[in-house]
């Protein structure tokens, strides 16, 4: 298993190592890293992510995300790629980072008249739907397979969507079991419970009376969000298979060298 460590200012950071892949080997420790933003990492946190030693760190904000953000805090010289999986025609996007900044909610009527959860269920068939989310995703699973780039973060605002799919993507490649897949996308709601509570706290004493279930949706992993996502996948590509396979160019031999390299021999 991996060691433990965490980060105070994303505490839903995490090592995909210990997950057991395909013919019972698990991923490698230290090779796969999922985070949120790093931008609120306090000064104690940076010893810790500097032995890490990361390679590589993939963004997959979109550059108005990463604009109103504070700047991500790396240690080293790792590789840094900007992989914007985003839908400027969907408000959600605005939102989870409004949400994440703590910034008033009431301008997104588009969103409100949606529904969060289900506007957080649109995002996830989106995901796995549109051409534009499909290549973001194959470009940041070949620089997951790219020599040189292990160890490898990546991260969105929250940590917990975009950086979700394209863990489920990563861990499925691997042959991880579904139910343990599905327990990591939800573990974040665990791990992220503290700040997630203190940001819509703070969002209250802002605008009291604030619909707080209205905004929790979108701070949350939801089981049902996946479940829409899955449900997209065997609508179009049958299974998780072809949908790796047809829509993100993940041949048997990429599979295969993927397992290489990211599992324990």
């Amino acid at each position: 298993m991996t060691a433990e460590w965490s980060l105070t200012g994303a505490p839903n950071a995490r090592d995909l190592g210990g997950l057991v892949g395909a013919g019972g080997r698990p991923v490698r420790a230290g090779a796969l890293i999922r985070a949120s933003g790093l931008g609120r990492l306090v000064d104690d946190d940076l010893p810790t992510l500097g032995k890490l030693g990361l390679a590589c760190v993939v963004d997959l904000r979109a550059a108005s995300e990463i604009e109103v953000a504070p700047p991500d805090r790396l240690v080293g010289e790792p590789r840094v790629v900007h992989i914007p999986v985003h839908d400027p025609a969907h408000p959600v996007f605005t939102y989870v980072s409004a949400v994440m900044l703590g910034h008033d909610l009431g301008a997104y009527e588009a969103l409100a008249r949606e529904g969060t959860t289900g506007a957080m269920e649109a995002i996830y068939r989106w995901f796995v739907a549109s051409p534009v989310a499909a290549e973001a995703f194959t470009r940041a699973v070949r620089e997951v397979a790219e020599p040189g780039n292990l160890p490898l973060l990546y991260h969105c605002s929250a940590g917990k969507d975009r950086t979700g799919w394209l863990s489920v993507i990563l861990l499925t490649a691997l042959g991880v079991d579904a139910d343990a897949i599905r327990a990591d996308y939800l573990r974040t709601n665990d791990l992220a419970d503290g700040v997630n509570e203190s940001i819509l706290g703070a969002m209250l004493v802002r605008r009291p009376g604030l619909d707080l279930d209205a905004v929790r949706p979108v701070l949350e992993a939801r089981g049902s969000y996946l479940d829409a996502a899955y449900d997209e996948v065997t609508r179009r590509h049958g299974d998780m298979d072809g949908y790796l396979r047809d829509a993100l160019g993940m041949d048997a031999d990429m599979v295969s060298g993927l397992r290489e390299r990211l599992l324990e021999p």
